[in-house]
This record gives structure tokens, sequence and C-alpha cells, in this order.
């Protein structure tokens, strides 16, 4: 059975998104995306299932009539299957009329088999005995393969459509002339004025009060199942919530942060101070690099770049603060402290450097022109606490922040890729994970005067790796 996609279903999701803020408005189009994706998914699964439930009723039909007339509904079936390829072609995710009269074909088709007599019997039976097969069973399968994609409000309907073509195939059945009647005034001989017993054995009988039973059961069963896969879908939109917030928060944090961020209730909304590593790395003279070049090179050089630094940043355990046009905030400590803050921060700016020295040999057999990487690390006390009112951002602000940027700015000064503050420096030889290795490649320089700092900062300096 392929999906039938509501556009009902996302309309509403459009209309309760009105008069919200931003950030739920953001949910809902997320929902949107996973209602969307959720219900492609089930046609294929639905139709899978339509052919399964045809082969197993193939198989056991011949066990249950072995007769030679039973290959008219095997063939059929097959009409069945090729009902169910034909919505997986049409089936997409909106309100589709082909979808529509497919169903409906499908309902009345199992009607059509359920009511009227198999023109190749040999036997000549009532119309009435058509109803001793007990084949309504069969609408329940599609109503259950309907479950699997389509939308609450088609399943409702489908109870509904189903009642009405099989009152309409039942009122056919009953206008039929009378056939048997010799064969239903023996039965009356032998059942007396027993009434009920008469309506049970006669073989001509349609059996008003068990069809209206039949309907008002398949009613009841469909409307639940109607309720159970609106809740599944409730659970689908809020479920899409919590992964668009994860989403969200793997734009910006490692992925072991973000688990224990996810395991926490409003982690982030606290003010406080702590002792956080900032990182500042920059694209070295990329305006000039973007003058007049194609916007489209300009735009896959960033790519190129902050693909690469995300991937050092998240390696290392760091948090990814803001993207500065042609670079990027990055800071480790946040919002958890760690135990080898400051040596992940060096780390990840050794990390950079050689990562963008292995992207410009790729950029060389490419023909494009090499770009230049600076970095500015510092470590110190910094003040973090969510701000803005509707779209709140996880803010890392202070001096320590102002002054790795200005150490960034140095490395021009120095004419090296990396300018690291001592308090860094330090703050790593001190943490118990170091080794000499991640040192190797300092040099130490003189006393700097940083604006927005007191005292002169001694810093340290990394040269460029070769390409």
């Amino acid at each position: 059975m392929s999906a039938l996609v509501e556009t009902a279903d996302i309309t509403n999701l459009r209309s309760e998104a009105a008069g919200r803020t931003d950030a739920q408005q953001d949910t809902l189009k997320f929902a949107e995306a996973a209602i969307a994706d959720s219900k492609r998914q089930g046609l294929l699964l639905a139709v899978r299932a339509r052919w399964i439930a045809l082969a197993v009723i193939a198989v056991t039909l011949p066990i249950i009539n072995p007769n030679w007339d039973v290959i008219y509904y095997i063939v059929l079936l097959g009409l069945f299957a090729v009902i169910g390829w034909a919505q997986l072609k049409v089936g997409k995710v909106g309100r589709s009329r082909p979808e529509l009269f497919l169903i409906f074909c499908d309902l009345a088709l199992l009607t059509f088999l359920t009511v009227v007599p198999n023109p190749f019997s040999a036997e000549n039976w009532p119309v009435g005995m058509q109803f001793r097969f007990e084949t309504f069973i069969y609408f329940f399968v599609f109503l259950a393969t309907g479950t699997l994609a389509y939308s609450w409000r088609t399943v409702f309907a489908m109870g509904f459509w189903t009642s009405a073509v099989w009152a309409i195939g039942v009122g056919w059945a009953y206008l039929q002339p009378e056939t048997h009647a010799e064969l239903s005034e023996r039965v009356r001989a032998a059942v007396g004025s027993d009434v009920r017993m008469f309506d049970i054995i006669n073989p001509a009988a349609i059996g008003i009060p068990v069809r209206f039973q039949e309907i008002t059961v398949f009613l009841i069963v469909a409307m639940t199942l109607a309720l159970a896969v609106r809740r599944s879908n409730a659970l689908l939109i809020s479920h899409a919530g919590i992964e668009r917030e994860r989403a969200n928060l793997a734009r910006y944090f490692s992925p072991n942060v973000v688990d224990e961020l996810s395991g926490n209730d409003e982690p982030l909304t606290r003010v406080r101070t702590q002792d956080v590593a900032v990182l500042f790395a920059d694209i070295v003279g990329f305006t000039a690099y973007a003058d007049g070049r194609d916007p489209k090179e300009v735009i896959d050089t960033l790519r190129q770049f902050h693909e690469r630094m995300e991937r050092q940043v998240f390696q290392h355990g760091g948090t990814l603060d803001k993207y500065l046009g042609d670079g990027l905030m990055a800071t480790f400590g946040t919002p958890f402290a760690g135990d080898s803050d400051a040596l992940n921060a060096l780390r990840c700016a050794r990390g950079m450097i050689t990562s963008i020295a292995e992207l410009n040999r790729e950029r060389h057999d490419r023909n494009e022109p090499p770009i230049q990487v600076s970095v500015g690390l510092h470590y110190g006390q910094v003040v973090l606490g969510d701000i803005g009112l509707n779209r709140l951002e996880f803010a890392v602000i202070g001096t320590t922040v102002n002054a790795a940027s200005r150490l960034e700015s140095l490395t021009r000064e120095f004419g090296c890729a990396i300018v690291v503050s001592d308090v860094l420096v330090r703050q790593a030889r001190a943490e118990s994970s170091h080794s000499s290795a991640d040192f190797a490649l300092l040099v130490e320089q003189p006393a700097q005067l940083i604006r927005g700092l007191e005292q002169p900062v001694i810093i340290w300096t990394c040269a460029n790796v070769a390409p």
C-alpha cells in the first residue's frame, strides 16, 4: 500500500507556526522535513508490505480452496500488485489525485471480488453464498498496510470509503433476483419457525445484520488506527524538535560535548566565569585574494577553509564559537572546563596549519593559488552565558577573547603562522597529557604590549608548514 502524504498535515504545522517565535518556527520547519522524509520511506515500505501480503494470500488460497477456479482470484491478486506498483510511481509528498484514484481502485476491486461470483466457477450458487467465504477480512490487510505511510486523515477516510463501497456491494447483491427459491424453501421447511436459524443456513441470505456488524467493526478499527498514526506523527514532530536542537548544538560543539549537553536541562543559561583557551584563525590577505575573482571561486575557497578548520576544532574537543567571514573563533573549555583545554587549543592550532598545508597541495594540483592562515591563542578568564531574546546565542566574552584576536594579528608582524601567549603555554605544560613534541616548534619572543592588557605579554611563535 503506497503512501498518501496529506498536505493538510504540513499545512496545519504552518498555521500553528503563525505568531510563534523564530526558534519555534524553525522547529516546525524541521518537523515538516522530518514528516516528509518519514512518509517517503513509508511509501516504499508499504508497497513492499503489500507485495508480501499478496504473495502470502496467493499461496494460501489454493490450500483453502483447492479448485481450478481459484486461478481467477490469483490473477486478480496480480492486479492488486500492479496497482501497488502504480502507487509507488505516482506517490509523492503532497496531495496526489492519481494516488487517491488508485486507493479507490483497491477498495472497489476488493469489493467486486468479494461480492460478485467467480465467472469461471462450475458451481451455480446463489449470490448470498459469496458472503459465506468471509472475504471482508482482507480489507483489514489494506487498512493495516496503509498505516505504514498514510496520514491519519487518509487512514480515517479509508474506513469510510471501505464502508461506502462495501454497502454498495451488499446493496447490489440484495437487489439481485432470487435464483434458488426452491432451495430456500427446503431450508425453511427444515428449520420451521426459527427465523434466525433460517437466516444463518439459507444459502441465498445476504445477512444484512452481519454485514452491518462488519462495517461497524471496520470503522472502529480504522478510527483507532488513525488515532495511532496521528499520535505517531505527534511523536515524530517532537522528536524532530529534539533532533533540530542536537543539530544546532553540533554546529558549535564537538560531538562528545553535544551528547553531554543533550542530557542536561538548559545547561547554557547560567551566566558564569571560567578559564578558557581562545583561538582565532584567519586567512591572511583574503581581501586582496577576493578582489576581482569570481564569487563562486571565493565562496568555494571559504568553504574549503572552514570545513578543514571546523574539523580540527571538533577533533580536539573545541567549541566553534562563530565564523568571522574569512576567519573563525573557537574556544576550548566551553561549556565545561576540561583537563587539557590549553593543550587541545595548541594542538588544534598546529593541526589547522598542517591541514591548510595539505589543502594547498591540492590547490596546487588544480592550479589554484595557495592560502595562508594565521592563528592566535590565549588562555584566561571569560564570561559565559546566553544573550538575546528570541534567537539566543551562547556568548564567550572578556579580555581573554580580545587578547587572542590581537595575538592573531601579530602573526603578520612576526611573519609566522601561530602566536601563542605565554599564559597558554604555561597552562599547557601544567596539563598532564602534554609531551615535548607539543612545544617543539614554538619559539619564545620578547614580551609584547597588547591593547586591552595592562602588562606586556610574552609570546611564542610557530612558523608556517611548507605546502
